[in-house]
């Protein structure tokens, strides 16, 4: 029988594979890309979704080992900053690698346990999870609408 982290855990991973395919094929030209007149570069897309990662793990699953400045949610704009592709990619590595530990760890009865941020309340682990999928599938569609009619 299938737990709630394995189910949980496949559909996140499914909607990171959007955006981790993205990766495989990017340069460091690709970083500053924007679509449009969008404040926010391909650079910068990437480094938010890993620090939005990082703070899961920190803030929702309670990893205390996770440190994490996140820039991009404190500047709340590209300042043109994330240029560096060998860089980003390792820090998405390492944001998925904390995260997907952290809820491989998870019970059923952790699910349904609540937490409180300041960011959405007070929630079930499991509601709150799904923030996480969702940002991921939002930002993995606003860098493929920039690879597909990007604007420099």
């Amino acid at each position: 029988m299938k737990t709630k982290t394995d189910t949980l855990l496949k559909l996140w991973l499914e909607t990171r594979t959007r955006f981790s395919i993205q990766l495989e094929k990017l340069t460091e030209e690709d970083l500053q890309k924007k679509l449009g007149s969008s404040p926010n570069s391909f650079g910068f897309l990437i480094r938010h979704i890993g620090e939005v990662e990082l703070l899961f793990a920190k803030n929702v699953f309670g990893d205390s080992s996770v440190k994490v400045t996140a820039k991009t949610v404190i500047e709340k704009r590209d300042i043109g900053e994330w240029t560096d592709l060998n860089a980003l990619k390792n820090y998405v590595g390492e944001s998925f690698e904390k995260l997907k530990s952290i809820v491989e760890k998870q019970t059923d009865k952790d699910w349904e346990s609540t937490i409180t941020t300041k960011e959405f309340g007070t929630k079930t682990k499991a509601k709150a999870f799904g923030r996480i999928v969702s940002h991921t599938a939002y930002h993995s569609g606003q860098l493929s609408i920039i690879n597909k009619y990007e604007t420099n």
